[in-house]
């Protein structure tokens, strides 16, 4: 009888081990990290005038906090983030134009950290260029910086990076409608209102498919992450119903999971004031507890074994964080081979991996603890490139589908 009950026992801790990843679980940490809602200060969205110049950060992405003039050429633009503490990710972004050409000097003026992101300029709002160094400079003994525009009647935008706002992105997404391999939808809604995006890849029924899932723009000014996501996906769109990685594997995608943060011009956070991605353990705020239930949910529909996860970033410099070797996922050995072929593809020196282990409730560690899954931040620098970053995106992507295609079951 007592070997009775031991059997039984171990067939019901196999049956709650199996069913745990296909239902969303609170997870610890040896980090702890306050990720409750904190307010945040709105920018007023309005026109700024003085004298012939104008400014105005009326429009989705903009971030500029004061307008005004320090003598006759020069004018300073007043940039401040939605709460403090914050990472030292300084937005801005505005249009600004005389009624007549004339040449300024204008001053970002930051009341919180350092100038970081060199200005990009657009005379529509799509194009964007980099703003000539020669016409950049940090003021010495500041956390300021310059700039030197040439100004017309027709409004000039500046920017940190590209615009990519809830719009464009959305439209990025919708041009997929009507692709047999590509399924469009939403993982619910921001605090204000904003579809999160989803997008579902496979070739035929997903069904019982191992999965891949790939996250993008917890935090609003990481373009160059973003272009990486755009690069990697539209790779595998274009191949991977060809090679065979579609129809053996489903990819689920959610590029845009701080919509708010990114219409409202934030440095970090979103309209809780919180960083997202220190929220993957009690899920206070409601975009990362929707994706996360919303993962948990289609895998548990789909009977898919979540493999992989891939969150895009952006930082100073091109990264990739991965586990140390205190952690022992599904893939063993995926990422050495995965980095290793990126790095013989674009003929680089070094592919700048920093393992680490599982300390503070981010995407990397809840991948792991939710499903077992191997994991990768992929950080893209500030200023790498555009065409390295596709490039990049490409590559990533062709090595990972046939590593995966590699696999044995």
């Amino acid at each position: 009888m007592k070997n009775l009950f031991l059997y039984f026992g171990i067939i019901l801790l196999i049956g709650a081990c199996a069913k745990a990843p296909y239902q969303l679980a609170k997870h610890k940490y040896p980090k702890k990290v306050d990720t409750k809602t904190r307010p945040i200060s709105y920018q007023k969205k309005q026109l700024f005038k003085i004298g012939e110049v104008s400014a105005t950060n009326q429009f989705p992405a903009a971030r500029l906090n004061g307008f005004t003039q320090i003598n006759d050429s020069t004018f300073q633009a007043k940039i401040s983030p939605e709460n403090t503490p914050i990472n030292g990710s300084a937005w801005y972004a505005f249009q600004i134009w005389s009624e007549v050409n004339r040449t300024i000097y204008l001053q970002l003026h930051y009341t919180e950290h350092k100038h970081r992101y060199h200005p990009k300029i657009s005379e529509d709002g799509e194009a964007w260029t980099v703003l000539d160094s020669s016409l950049v400079a940090l003021l010495p003994d500041s956390i300021d910086a310059v700039m030197k525009l040439d100004l017309s009647p027709k409004p000039l935008w500046v920017a940190a990076q590209e615009i990519q706002d809830h719009r464009r992105v959305g439209e990025w997404v919708n041009q997929w409608k009507g692709n047999p391999l590509v399924t469009i939808g939403t993982a619910g809604n921001s605090v204000q209102g904003r579809s999160m995006y989803y997008m579902n890849l496979s070739k035929g029924d997903f069904t019982n498919k191992p999965t891949v899932v790939v996250i993008s723009r917890q935090h609003p000014p990481e373009v160059t992450g973003y272009f990486a996501m755009q690069a990697f996906i539209e790779k595998i769109i274009q191949e991977g119903g060809d090679n065979g990685f579609l129809d053996k594997y489903r990819l689920m995608v959610y590029p845009l999971m701080n919509p708010d943060g990114v219409d409202l011009g934030h440095f970090r956070h979103n309209t809780g004031g919180i960083d997202m991605n220190r929220d993957w353990s009690k899920y206070h705020q409601p975009e990362v507890r929707q994706v996360a239930k919303h993962i948990v949910d289609e895998c548990r529909e789909g009977n898919n074994e979540v493999l992989l996860g891939l969150d895009f970033h952006s930082t100073y410099y091109d990264v990739y964080y991965t586990y140390d070797d205190s952690v022992q996922p599904k893939l063993p050995g995926f990422t050495k081979e995965w980095l290793q072929r990126i790095k013989t593809a674009l003929k680089v020196d070094d592919i700048n991996e920093q393992p680490s282990g599982l300390g503070t409730p981010v995407s990397k560690g809840w991948f792991y603890k939710q499903f077992g899954a191997e994991s990768i931040t992929y950080e893209i620098g500030d200023g790498t490139p555009r065409e390295f970053i596709k490039l990049k995106g490409e590559v990533s992507a062709t090595a990972m589908m046939d590593i995966l295609l590699e696999r044995k079951d």
